[in-house]
């Protein structure tokens, strides 16, 4: 019974960091300019939709998704850095690896359905 107390706690701080994650992320989201606050909030429904065993936090200022603690994915917003596109970016905690060479940064500059269908399929190979 000792066991199960310890794991129901356990239980309930990822719960609550998972919950703390996602309130920082999306706070981050709420400061980006359009379409970089778009782009970001699809891509979080996308993400929770289709790799729920990631947990959302906040990496170099960035919305990130993680898992056991370590980065797989994050969205770089143009804005932040002044470049005329935003980033899906993939960490090597991803796991994509093609061969000896795989792409692990992607630009982003608008999402229709065949950009979710191929980050999707992304975000499952990463998690896989």
């Amino acid at each position: 019974m000792k066991e199960r107390a310890r794991e129901l706690k356990a239980e309930a701080r990822l719960a609550k960091d998972k919950a703390a994650g996602e309130a920082d992320v999306l706070a981050k989201i709420g400061e980006m300019a359009e379409p970089d606050r778009k782009l970001a909030q699809r891509l979080h429904e996308l993400v929770k939709a289709n790799a729920p065993t990631l947990s959302p936090k906040t990496w170099y200022g960035m919305p990130a998704y993680a898992r056991d603690g370590k980065v797989v994915c994050f969205f770089q917003d143009a804005g932040k850095f002044g470049s005329r596109y935003a980033t899906l970016g993939f960490s090597d905690q991803a796991r994509l690896d093609d061969g000896h060479l795989w792409p692990t940064g992607f630009a982003l500059t608008a999402l229709g359905k065949a950009e979710e269908a191929r980050i999707v399929a992304l975000l499952k190979a990463a998690v896989g």
